[in-house]
């Protein structure tokens, strides 16, 4: 019996412990007592207005453009069936199984804050699909983030009432799900998908703005580039939140001094009175990608403890409101936001592959390559490069300035807002692969500058990547190098051993 347990009460995710619910196999979720308690009050307080014959949007009347018919006590059940299956219109590749489960935590999370008006039995059903390992099988197309993600949500509520497709094919015993009224909207209102992918993809943008600083710290030592930049009276003049952070965790990766930096001294003329921008202004350009990253973090995080059903309940003020919570324009502007920066972030990354292989920017031998000409060396590695930050730079044109009206111009504004997080998601493993390239070019020149060594950090990054990625002595196929290092990266193992070297790197 496993006693890691995640308790659902509407207002306690947070990046970190939503990232360790979603991939651990072994955690178990459980509703809170005093959310059940909000939850029944809400469904008490809509029964009761339900009984009046009073007419209510979603719960006796159609949807959408149809919000004006009426439907009949009898047919009420009939209507949110038929609303999970007509909304069923997801298209494309699914999510991944993770992605999936982290819209089904989010979802259970917001209808335990009590305002959506239905039964606990929906969250409870929700948590023992979670708990069984049942996991909707989700179409990644088809959202337009505005009414919240109707269509993929509604592939994961059609699994709950067990006409959908799992992961695996099969419900594992778990009966399904009997909806009442209201309870088939309150499924698919709100941004949980956009949200979830978001979330998944921020906790690997948070260890990668440390590993950015890495491999930063190696290429100025395997450049013999200057650690003058990163004096921190520097960034006590311009007190932007990522930039003193950014010149500290470099300063530390690197060492004060090694027999790199050292051997500046010896060159009679020093040529590196100022290092191309890829690496003397990496506070400036690491440090705002650390404060976006931030930001979306904030947003996304508020957003999952938030209500975003429409109508929303609120049973202590007597009140059934219609409104627009479910819109996903503040996810929808972070994700594009979160997007920008890491392309920024693979961007910079790059600049800095290119000046290894450049005779005109180092003194390193032409496309790192010993015996250059029998051997091409890391020439392609850059172009392979500059590939996945083009790609990024198509994918980093905001969805959110988009919008084109639904629904017989009920629905006229929307978000994109999935669109956006899917995006986003892709530009992060386009910035962690050029990263890895980052850093099998700086282990490769580091080698070419021996017997000159570097310190601190950067050796404990070398000897990480070198026990998995030797010395390239001549021309192999060196995309199986990339995802060695990509591999280090995913599993956090070139990050644990910095940090337990140097010290926890800031954010």
């Amino acid at each position: 019996m496993t006693n890691k347990v995640f308790k659902i009460d509407g207002n306690s995710v947070r990046l970190e412990n939503f990232y360790q619910a979603v991939q651990d196999p072994e955690m178990k979720f459980v509703l809170d007592e005093s959310a059940k308690k909000e939850i029944k009050k809400s469904r008490d307080y809509i029964e009761g207005r339900i009984k009046t014959g009073e007419v209510m949007y979603g719960v006796n009347t159609g949807f959408g453009a149809f919000s004006s018919v009426r439907i009949s006590d009898s047919e009420i059940e009939q209507l949110q069936r038929n609303l999970i299956r007509s909304h069923c219109v997801g298209i494309g590749d699914p999510f991944t199984k993770e992605q999936s489960k982290g819209m089904m935590i989010l979802r259970a999370n917001t209808l335990a804050r009590g305002h959506s008006g239905i039964r606990v039995d929906v969250v409870e059903k929700i948590i023992e699909f979670l708990n069984a390992d049942v996991i909707p099988l989700i179409p990644s197309q088809g959202s337009v983030g505005a009414s919240g993600d109707l269509a993929p949500l509604a592939h994961l509520a059609l699994a709950l009432i067990g006409e959908g497709e799992v992961w695996g094919g099969s419900l594992n015993g778990v009966k399904p799900l009997e909806l009442k009224a209201k309870e088939g909207l309150s499924l698919i209102n709100g941004c949980q998908v956009m949200t979830a992918v978001g979330l998944l993809a921020l906790y690997e943008a948070q260890d990668l703005i440390k590993l950015i600083d890495i491999s930063g710290a190696m290429s100025i030592e395997g450049l013999r580039g200057s650690r003058k930049p990163f004096d921190p009276l520097i960034a006590a003049t311009r007190p932007h939140a990522g930039e003193a952070p950014t010149a500290r965790n470099l300063m530390r990766v690197m060492g004060e001094t090694s027999p790199i930096g050292d051997s500046h001294l010896a060159d009679t003329v020093d040529h590196r009175v100022q290092d191309a921008y890829s690496l003397r202004c990496m506070p400036a350009v690491h440090g705002a990608v650390k404060m976006g990253i931030k930001y979306a973090k904030q947003v996304l995080e508020t957003e999952a403890n938030s209500s975003t059903d429409n109508p929303l309940v609120f049973a202590d003020a007597g009140k059934i409101l219609s409104c627009g919570n479910f819109h996903g324009m503040p996810v929808a502007h972070a994700m594009d936001f979160a997007g920008i920066v890491i392309s920024s972030l693979a961007s910079i990354s790059h600049e800095r592959i290119s000046k290894f292989i450049s005779t005109q920017m180092s003194d390193l031998p032409p496309f790192l390559a010993p015996n250059g000409g029998l051997n091409s060396g890391h020439m392609i590695v850059q172009v392979a490069s500059a590939s996945l930050v083009s790609e990024n730079k198509v994918l980093a044109h905001p969805a959110s300035v988009d919008s084109m009206p639904t629904s017989a111009e009920k629905e006229d504004h929307v978000s994109m807002g999935t669109i956006a997080a899917r995006k986003f998601a892709q530009i992060l493993k386009n910035a962690q692969n050029v990263i890895a390239m980052e850093f099998l070019a700086g282990t490769q020149a580091l080698d070419m500058v021996a017997p000159l060594k570097p310190t601190a950090g950067v050796l404990t990054a070398f000897e990480t990547i070198r026990k998995v990625v030797p010395f390239a002595k001549e021309d192999r196929i060196f995309s199986k190098d990339v995802e060695q290092i990509r591999k280090l990266i995913l599993s956090g193992e070139l990050l644990r051993n910095v940090e337990k070297s140097v010290g926890v790197l800031e954010t």
